[in-house]
């Protein structure tokens, strides 16, 4: 990955995990915890695809295992983060934009299901059973829902910033529409942006051409 990506990667894989600690946790919502880490590492997998999100993903694993108050053998939730992360940057689309919020919502839906039943399934194989006390269709429904709900405040915001960063024609330039064309784009017609300028490039060029024309027939009657 390049420094870039690792910088920004990092910067927001630790302002999640915080937010998650320090605000999400500590609400006491019924059920599962919203999971900001894992909204995070699948916006920078949307965008920065299978390689990338895996990366990412066993990085933002392995911090969230060794932060306090982790209280399960360090690897595990990297394990599932990796794995996460890999499948989500699978969905990248090939051209960067996502033609409407069908795709990413049920990438969420998907990662949030996916995750609990992962930590749950490598829990078992490591004496965990907390999940079956807690009840795990409980946790499935909850995981699934809170997610998705905090999914177009934080996934299109991501991929925005990661664009940004690898200086991908897809982000905007304008400096104050752009968290809300991103969620509105999230909601109605997906993340992906349009390139409305290049059809003011192309009208001009064409009246160029025409003016030139006119300039060449007007000096050739001149001539005769």
């Amino acid at each position: 990955m390049r420094l870039n990506r690792v910088l920004l990667s990092t910067v927001l894989v630790v302002v999640a995990l915080v937010i998650q600690v320090s605000v999400l946790a500590r609400l006491h919502l019924p059920g599962a915890v919203p999971d900001l880490l894992l909204l995070a590492v699948l916006g920078l997998a949307l965008v920065y695809g299978h390689v990338g999100g895996a990366l990412v993903g066993f990085g933002a694993g392995l911090l969230a295992d060794l932060a306090p108050p982790a209280d399960h053998a360090a690897g595990r939730y990297a394990l599932v983060l990796c794995v996460i992360g890999y499948f989500a940057g699978l969905v990248k689309p090939e051209t960067g934009r996502l033609k409407s919020a069908t795709g990413p919502m049920a990438v969420v839906v998907a990662a949030a299901i996916g995750s609990t039943l992962l930590y749950a399934g490598v829990g078992a194989l490591v004496g965990d059973t907390a999940a079956r006390h807690v009840g795990l269709p409980g946790l499935l429904f909850s995981a699934a829902l809170y997610d998705l709900l905090l999914a177009p405040f934080v996934v299109p915001g991501v991929m925005w910033l990661a664009r940004r960063a690898d200086n991908d024609p897809l982000a905007e330039s304008g400096p104050a529409a752009k968290a809300g064309n991103i969620s509105s784009g999230w909601l109605s017609s997906g993340t992906g942006l349009r390139l409305g300028s290049q059809r003011g490039i192309g009208a001009l060029k064409a009246r160029a051409r025409t003016r030139s024309a006119r300039v060449g027939r007007i000096k050739g009657v001149k001539r005769l």
